[in-house]
């Protein structure tokens, strides 16, 4: 029987903490450590849990197999590229990291050792997009809304990096082509970043998907519409409902024939399904379903977004290219 995979979780603040709960649980996994930078938080966080605490991310890294990322972006590099470059393997919560470079140098580090990478994106473990991955077949318009209440724990990066980073990945894999161009739009309101963003993504095939994204609304509202030539799919993430209408036949001096299918999904928790999928990836060796380059697509697309809203203009250019010139997997001060 194989033994549990050795685990840590850098990084044990509001999302950390849950990420180390439900490894705590996994018979598949053995939590060995937790880390965070605030000494008070690992203790009472390792406590709670029965396990040892760090303060320093380099004192577990020869005790695990595997870590979860869970620090703050501007962190996200430093830290997955030393349990990489150690051998161990990643899942690190989204986005990938602050930059493409850095996420460049991340999936070339993971690829060049032959470790697991994989990126947090929770929804694409939510069944209901599951179900929505596998009924679309060829989508010409999407339409998204993701509204949430302010949160000050998320303020290091935009609205677009945050929020509406989840729904581009999802677009990107319902569409399976990078954007041929996009424009934003986006308003700083309650700090230095645009908490509210509209863009507008073409794709080469003629999809084009419209994504609003704001952090300044009082309730929490999760949507997502698709239509395509044969079918109109509704999807509310909050409330994990399907809405697939479809079967149109429509005919002179008659109404059309619409089937209307809403199915149905077990109860499920998207976290514990995706923390388990990245055991079962290091277990097995197989890739994970949300790899490095699905998380470097999905971020370059929120820069772009990012960069548009901070220009003014539109982009594109290089910074979608699904392939780039990979870079030295070496980390700084090697030779």
């Amino acid at each position: 029987m194989q033994a549990p995979v050795k685990i840590a979780v850098v990084g044990v603040g509001y999302l950390g903490r849950f990420h180390a709960e439900k490894l705590k649980k996994m018979k598949t996994a053995e939590l060995v450590a937790v880390v965070d930078a605030d000494p008070a938080r690992a203790r009472e966080i390792g406590q709670d849990l029965g396990v040892p605490f760090f303060a320093d991310y380099h004192e577990v890294i020869d005790r695990v197999e595997a870590a979860t990322v869970v620090t703050p972006t501007v962190q996200h590099f430093a830290v997955a590229s030393e349990f990489l470059a150690a051998g161990k393997d990643v899942l690190c919560e989204k986005p990938l990291t602050a930059t493409l470079e850095e996420a460049d140098r991340l999936v070339a580090l993971a690829e060049a050792g032959g470790r697991i990478l994989q990126v947090g994106h929770l929804e694409r473990f939510n069944p209901p997009v599951e179900e929505m991955v596998r009924r679309v077949k060829r989508p010409m318009f999407i339409e998204v809304n993701r509204i949430a209440p302010f949160k000050a724990r998320a303020t290091d990066v935009d609205v677009a990096l945050d929020l509406m980073i989840h729904d581009l990945d999802i677009i990107l894999a319902l569409v399976g082509e990078e954007p041929a161009e996009i424009r934003a739009v986006g308003v700083p309101v309650l700090g230095r970043h645009a908490d509210i963003v509209n863009a507008r993504v073409e794709f080469p095939g003629g999809c084009v998907a419209n994504l609003t994204a704001s952090r300044l609304a009082l309730k929490d509202e999760r949507k997502m519409r698709v239509f395509q030539p044969d079918a109109y799919l509704a999807l509310d993430f909050k409330k994990r409902k399907l809405l697939v209408v479809s079967g149109v036949e429509y005919r002179p001096g008659s109404l059309p024939k619409v089937t209307a299918d809403r199915p149905r999904f077990a109860k499920a928790d998207p976290l514990e399904e995706e923390l388990k999928a990245f055991v079962d990836s290091v277990r097995t060796r197989q890739a994970p379903r949300v790899s490095g380059r699905d998380g470097r697509r999905a971020l370059a697309a929120a820069l772009a977004v990012q960069a548009c809203v901070l220009e003014g203009q539109c982009k594109l250019e290089p910074v979608l290219a699904q392939s780039p010139r990979w870079v030295d997997a070496r980390l700084p001060g090697e030779s």
